[in-house]
């Protein structure tokens, strides 16, 4: 699983914060991860210098072999909770779409 980290003009995309955000992701989707073959997490401030109860976004798209990608989105008031939420969210749409996939079959 490929995990692509990319940030807003107003975040510093340090190698600690991207080794915190593939860290979160991967335990997230560790599961899944047979199934993923690319993630792409897109990091934003949204107010920029002023502060506010849920100005950090976290955007991740991921692609499942074969299918359309999955994207979800969460905004909270710090970056790794919003990453946290992003890739529970995405967990969960991810295993939905398997879970319909295997019915199919």
């Amino acid at each position: 699983m490929q995990i692509q980290v990319n940030t807003d003009k107003n975040i510093e995309g340090n190698e600690e914060l991207v080794a915190q955000v593939e860290a979160t992701v991967t335990k997230s989707l560790s599961h899944l991860s047979a199934h993923i073959t690319r993630v792409e997490v897109h990091l934003s401030d949204e107010n920029a210098d002023k502060s506010g109860q849920k100005d950090k976004r976290c955007m991740i798209e991921a692609r499942l072999e074969g299918r359309q990608p999955t994207a979800v989105t969460c905004e909270a008031a710090t970056l790794a909770q919003a990453v946290a939420g992003a890739a529970d969210r995405l967990k969960s749409a991810l295993q939905s779409t398997l879970d319909q996939l295997h019915e199919h079959r």
